[in-house]
C-alpha cells in the first residue's frame, strides 16, 4: 500500500514522502496513529498543492531577504566607543548593540543572533560585519565605530 506520511517516521521517511508500506503496517500502525493516510487521487492532489504552497512561501521568504540584504549593505550605522588616554580602548562594541543600532539609525529589524560576529568590536574605524538573513542571503553591514572622548 502507498501512503502519504504526514510525519517524520523513523526508518521510514520524512513529512511529505510517498512510501510503500505493508498493507497490515499501513492499517494497524500509521493510519491509526495519524502518521500518514492512504495515497489516493485526493490525498496526492492535496500534497501537490500544499508543496507549492510551501514553495511559494519559501520564495518569498528568499525575496524578502535579499530585499533586506540590499538595504543593509546600502546603509551605515554609526556608534561610538570609549578611548582613554594613549589609545586605550573602553569596552567593546558587540551585535546586540548592532541591531539596536540598525533599529534606530536605518529602521531596519534585525535579530542579534543573525549578526555573525566571531567576537565584539574592540577598535576605532570602519568594520564589515556579516549578517546572516536566509539561509542563502549573507549582507555585509557596515558599521563605523567613532572614538568617544
Amino acid at each position: 500500500m502507498k501512503v502519504i506520511l504526514l510525519q517524520d517516521v523513523k526508518s521510514l521517511g520524512k513529512k511529505g514522502d510517498i512510501v510503500n508500506v505493508n498493507d497490515g503496517y499501513a492499517r494497524n500502525f500509521i493510519l491509526p496513529k495519524n502518521l500518514g493516510v492512504e495515497a489516493n487521487n485526493k490525498n496526492l492532489n492535496e500534497l501537490k498543492l500544499q508543496k507549492r504552497k510551501e514553495d511559494k512561501i519559501a520564495q518569498e521568504n528568499l525575496d524578502a531577504a535579499k530585499e533586506l540584504a540590499e538595504k543593509l549593505q546600502a546603509g551605515k550605522v554609526e556608534l561610538s566607543i570609549k578611548v582613554g588616554n594613549g589609545g586605550k580602548v573602553f569596552g567593546s562594541v558587540s551585535s546586540k548593540e548592532i541591531a539596536q543600532a540598525v533599529k534606530e539609525q536605518m529602521s531596519l529589524e534585525i535579530d542579534k543572533k543573525k549578526i555573525q560576529m566571531k567576537e565584539a568590536i574592540k577598535m576605532p574605524g570602519i568594520h564589515e560585519v556579516p549578517v546572516k538573513l536566509h539561509p542563502k542571503v549573507t549582507a555585509k553591514l557596515k558599521v563605523v565605530i567613532a572614538e568617544e572622548a
